[in-house]
C-alpha cells in the first residue's frame, strides 16, 4: 500500500511542472484571449469599455479581414499541398531508389528547417529582389521578360512569393518523417509488385501511400495549425502586409490591430476566429482524411 502511494506520488511530481506550465502560459492566455475579445481597449490605457460581441460583428464587415482570412486560406491550401507532396517523392525516392551520395541529400533538404525562419525570410528577400536578385538573374540569362519582375511588389505573385519561401523551409523536415515511415514498409511488399508488373508510380500510390497514411494524416493536422503560425512570420519579415494589404494574414492583421493600431480588445477577437478557425480546420481535415487503417 505504501509502494503504491509512493509511486503515485511521484508521478504527480513529475507531472506537476508541466502542468503548471501549461496552465500558466497556455490555460490562462487563452482565457484572456477570449475575455480581452469583448472589451473595447487600447492596450495601454486604464479605461476598458465591454462591448459584448460588437468586435465580432465589426469583423464581418472588415475588407481588410476578409483578405487576411482568404489569402491564410489560400496560403495553407498551396504550402501544404506543394510541401507534402513534393516531400512525399523526395521521401520515396531517397528511400527506395539507388541514389548517389544519399546522405548528402538528406542533409541538404533538412538543413533549411535547422535555419531561422527570419533568417530564410531573408534570403528570399534577397532572392526575389528586383534589380539585384538572384531569380531575376537567372530570368535575364533566358531572356525571360525584359522588364524586371517584383516578386514581392506585384498583387498578383506576391503571396506565390512568400508561398515558395514556406515550402522550401518546410520539405526537409517531413520528408525526413516520411523517409522514417516508409523504411517501416517489407521490401516483400515491392517486391511482390515488381514480379506482377507493377510500375514504380502504381507502387507508390498502392503501396507506400497507404501504408503511410496514418502518419501523413498526423503531419497534414501539425501542417496546418504550423502554416498559420509561420506565415505570419514569413509575411512580417517580407513584405509587412504589403503591398497594399495583399499580403496580410491572420495573425499580421491582429498583430498590427492589437499592437499598432491600439485596438487590443478587436485584435484579440481577430486571436479567437483564429483559434477556432485552426481547430475547426483540423477536425474537418481529420473528418476527410480518415480511413480504415492498412494492416499488414
Amino acid at each position: 500500500m505504501k509502494k503504491s502511494k509512493d509511486r503515485n506520488w511521484f508521478i504527480v511530481l513529475c507531472v506537476a511542472p508541466a502542468t503548471i506550465l501549461f496552465f500558466i502560459f497556455m490555460i490562462i492566455p487563452t482565457f484572456n484571449v477570449f475575455k480581452m475579445s469583448l472589451y473595447k481597449w487600447g492596450g495601454y490605457s486604464a479605461k476598458k469599455t465591454f462591448v459584448g460581441f460588437n468586435n465580432f460583428r465589426l469583423l464581418l464587415n472588415d475588407m481588410k479581414f476578409i483578405q487576411s482570412f482568404q489569402n491564410t486560406v489560400m496560403l495553407i491550401v498551396i504550402v501544404c499541398v506543394v510541401t507534402i507532396g513534393i516531400a512525399l517523392i523526395l521521401a520515396s525516392i531517397l528511400s527506395r531508389e539507388k541514389v548517389v551520395c544519399k546522405g548528402l541529400f538528406r542533409v541538404i533538404f533538412y538543413v533549411p528547417n535547422v535555419l531561422s525562419i527570419v533568417v530564410i525570410s531573408a534570403i528570399f528577400s534577397a532572392i526575389y529582389d528586383a534589380k539585384n536578385g538572384m531569380l531575376n538573374s537567372l530570368l535575364s540569362i533566358f531572356r525571360v521578360g525584359k522588364e524586371p519582375i517584383y516578386w514581392l511588389g506585384d498583387q498578383k505573385i506576391v503571396l506565390f512569393s512568400i508561398a515558395g519561401a514556406m515550402v522550401w523551409q518546410a520539405i526537409g523536415y517531413y520528408m525526413v518523417m516520411y523517409m522514417a515511415s516508409i523504411a517501416s514498409v517489407p521490401e516483400s511488399l515491392y517486391e511482390n509488385a515488381s514480379l506482377e508488373g507493377a510500375s514504380k508510380i502504381k507502387q507508390f500510390f498502392e503501396i507506400t501511400i497507404p501504408l503511410i497514411w496514418q502518419n501523413i494524416r498526423t503531419t497534414l493536422t501539425f501542417f496546418i495549425i504550423g502554416s498559420i503560425n509561420m506565415s505570419f512570420l514569413f509575411v512580417r519579415v517580407m513584405t509587412s502586409g504589403g503591398p497594399d494589404g495583399s499580403t496580410e494574414v491572420f495573425l499580421s492583421y491582429m498583430y498590427k490591430q492589437a499592437y499598432t493600431n491600439s485596438s487590443y480588445g478587436y485584435g484579440m477577437s481577430i486571436g479567437v476566429v483564429v483559434f477556432i478557425f485552426s481547430f475547426a480546420l483540423s477536425a474537418i481535415v481529420n473528418l476527410i482524411t480518415r480511413r480504415d487503417p492498412v494492416e499488414l
